[in-house]
Order: structure tokens, then C-alpha cells, then sequence
């Protein structure tokens, strides 16, 4: 673990070197929260008002989520900056195996993305009220599971990509489809009753039921709002996504860096 731990610390490093600029972030994703929010709240429809009473409530686990995955996300961009500079001899040339090596960058992803959530957990905590200590515990657990799955994903993008174009364009396909087919932006219900009506793809409808991003934020919400109802496929759908993730952004990183 000290291996993995010293490489923890360096990516923290690189991390809070653009701190102000992460208070940026976060004052956006709160605009996001108390202008766009409130503002959509004004204009939902009767079909939907019947399973959204208040879209500030709604919407706010669903921010607390893409932000988790934004930052956990940047491990990436700094992955694959490092390979196109060839930094990454360095990095191989340091004490300790390349396992170690590959673990510390997933990790360290994943611990950032859970401290640039926490500030909009605490304030999907403030306003829409304090869950149990055992309903804590889970809802952080599961967060950082999605934060290793989110940071691994980055990093088998970033390995497997050349350019830093080819980077930012897989990122941006991967960031519209999770986000935009996903449980964050409306109710699960919602789409699975367009899929039916044959509104929408019923493979969209799918993958909107097994994207981490939709599991995560119904997990607080069936916390603190009580709906979706509470199910345990809210928590294995994301070990599963955490586990394929880590587990291929390791041995990638593992094997192309050394070429």
C-alpha cells in the first residue's frame, strides 16, 4: 500500500493545484442546481408533475452524481497527457511494480471525484434532509465504488487513445450517452413508459436502467425522497460497473504503457 499511497498523494498533488478553478466548478454546478432547477420546475408538464412534485429535489442527487463522475473523470486527461509527453517512462522507472502503479492511478481518481462531490452531497443533504447513519454509510460506499468505476473508465480511454483529440471526443460520446440516458436529468419511470409506448429505443431504455449514473442517483433518492423504492440491483449494477472498469483500466494501463 505505501507504493500505492505515494502515488495517491501525487495525483492530490496535481489535483489541488487547480483549486481555484475546482471552486469554479463547483459554484457552476450549484448555479446549475438553484437557476436551471427552479427554473424547470416551472415548466414540467402534467404527465410528468404526476412522478416529479419538485424538480429541485429530484435534480439535486442527480448533480451530486454527474459531478462524482466529471472529476473522477480528469484522471484521464492527466493519464493521457502523460503518455502523448512520454512522461510515463518516469513513471515506470519509480520503486514498485506496475500493478502498484495502475491501482494508485484508479484510485486516486476515484478519492478525488469523492472530494469534489462532497460539497454537493452536503447540499443535497441540507435541503432535502439527513439520511440514517446506516443509509450514509451505504450511499457513500456505493459513491466511491462508481467513482473507481468512473476513474477506471477514464483511464482505459485515455490509454487506449493517441491524441488529445481523440481523447476529448471519446469522452464527450461517453459523457452524452450516461448522462443524457440516464435516471439524473428524469425519472427511470418516465423512460421505461416512452419504451413501451415505442417512443424511445427500447436499447436506450436498458441501458438507462443499468447505467451506474442512473443507479447512483436513485439510491439517494429512494433515501431521501423515498422514491424510486429502494432495491439492491441500485447497488450491484454499480459493483458490476466498478469491477469491469478497474479491472480493465488496469491491465490496459499495464500494457500499453510499457510499449
Amino acid at each position: 500500500m505505501k507504493a500505492v499511497l505515494h502515488i495517491v498523494e501525487h495525483d492530490f498533488r496535481n489535483f489541488f493545484r487547480y483549486k481555484w478553478w475546482l471552486v469554479g466548478l463547483i459554484s457552476m454546478n450549484l448555479a446549475d442546481l438553484f437557476i436551471m432547477a427552479i427554473v424547470y420546475n416551472n415548466m414540467l408538464s402534467a404527465a410528468v408533475r404526476d412522478q416529479i412534485k419538485n424538480y429541485f429535489d429530484f435534480f439535486a442527487p442527480g448533480l451530486t452524481v454527474t459531478g462524482l463522475f466529471a472529476s473522477a473523470f480528469m484522471i484521464g486527461r492527466e493519464v493521457n497527457m502523460e503518455r502523448r509527453r512520454e512522461v510515463h517512462q518516469y513513471m515506470l522507472s519509480l520503486p514498485m511494480t506496475r500493478m502498484e502503479l495502475a491501482i494508485g492511478r484508479v484510485l486516486s481518481g476515484g478519492l478525488r471525484g469523492m472530494v469534489y462531490m462532497s460539497p454537493l452531497l452536503l447540499t443535497c443533504f441540507a435541503f432535502l434532509g439527513f439520511p440514517t447513519v446506516w443509509q450514509f454509510l451505504i450511499i457513500l460506499a456505493v459513491l466511491f465504488f462508481l467513482a473507481i468505476g468512473i476513474s477506471g473508465l477514464s483511464i482505459a480511454i485515455a490509454v487506449s487513445t493517441s491524441s488529445l483529440e481523440k481523447f476529448i471526443t471519446a469522452r464527450g460520446l461517453v459523457y452524452y450517452t450516461l448522462f443524457f440516458c440516464s435516471s439524473v436529468f428524469y425519472p427511470l419511470s418516465l423512460i421505461q413508459g416512452l419504451g413501451q409506448d415505442g417512443k424511445f429505443p427500447m436499447v436506450l431504455v436498458t441501458l438507462a436502467e443499468v447505467n451506474p449514473l442512473s443507479n447512483g442517483a436513485d439510491l439517494i433518492r429512494s433515501f431521501l425522497l423515498g422514491n424510486p423504492p429502494f432495491s439492491l440491483n441500485m447497488i450491484l449494477n454499480v459493483l458490476v460497473f466498478s469491477t469491469i472498469f478497474t479491472l480493465s483500466a488496469a491491465f490496459a494501463y499495464i500494457k500499453i504503457i510499457q510499449q
